[in-house]
């Protein structure tokens, strides 16, 4: 598929043929949520934890005698069933990762690459070279072009003056190509990528 190149003041830089195999996919929600859920879930920290009855802080001492209280029998204060006791069987820290063959990662890429292209929010970048390291310039350019809520893919190494750039705007995320996901892609309504990311891209997914 072929599709317009354009620069950052919005002036055409010519075509580009984009690999059908990655950006002409036909997308499947159910490869995109296994994919999501894997990263969401190899992110999720995994801390919560509740203290056992063996962890509370409290005396060991028999809160009264076994025989002639006319009450239940208890030995402990820490026992589940009083308040500040301790919890049976609750949350411990674990982690929540599962696997998910290099595959199936590479394949559900293709296809939020493929969902972007399909739904005209993939936008094909000449380059993102900036002389200077100027937020207001970017800031400006970012409106005129209509990008609200915008992740930028460029190739192995970033810019600086436009990473710096985009640093303090709302709603313009910059990743290199290896850094490329499928939740970031998804979760942003525009996705621009440039001629060197597009290349670092595809030899990365062929």
């Amino acid at each position: 598929m072929k599709l317009d190149v354009i620069k950052l003041d919005a002036g055409k830089a010519g075509e580009i043929e984009l690999n059908d195999a990655i950006f002409g996919l036909e997308p499947r929600a159910d490869i995109l949520h296994r994919v999501v859920r894997w990263q969401r879930a190899k992110s999720q920290a995994g801390t919560h934890s509740t203290l056992t009855r063996a962890e509370v802080s409290y005396s060991t001492k028999k809160i009264y005698k076994q025989k002639g209280t006319g009450g239940a029998r208890h030995g402990s204060k820490k026992a589940p069933i009083f308040r500040h006791g301790g919890v049976v069987k609750g949350p411990t820290p674990r982690s929540h990762a599962h696997d998910l063959n290099k595959k199936f990662r590479a394949l559900g890429l293709k296809h939020a690459l493929s969902a972007k292209a399909s739904s005209g929010n993939l936008v094909v970048l000449d380059s993102i070279d900036m002389t200077d390291a100027k937020t207001a310039q970017l800031a400006k350019a970012a409106q005129a072009l209509g990008w609200k809520r915008v992740l930028i893919i460029d190739g192995a190494d970033i810019n600086e003056n436009f990473a710096r750039a985009a640093r303090n705007i709302a709603g313009i995320d910059v990743l290199p190509s290896m850094g490329a996901n499928v939740y970031d892609i998804l979760k942003r309504d525009t996705l621009v990528i440039t001629k060197a990311g597009v290349e670092a891209l595809e030899a990365r997914l062929k």
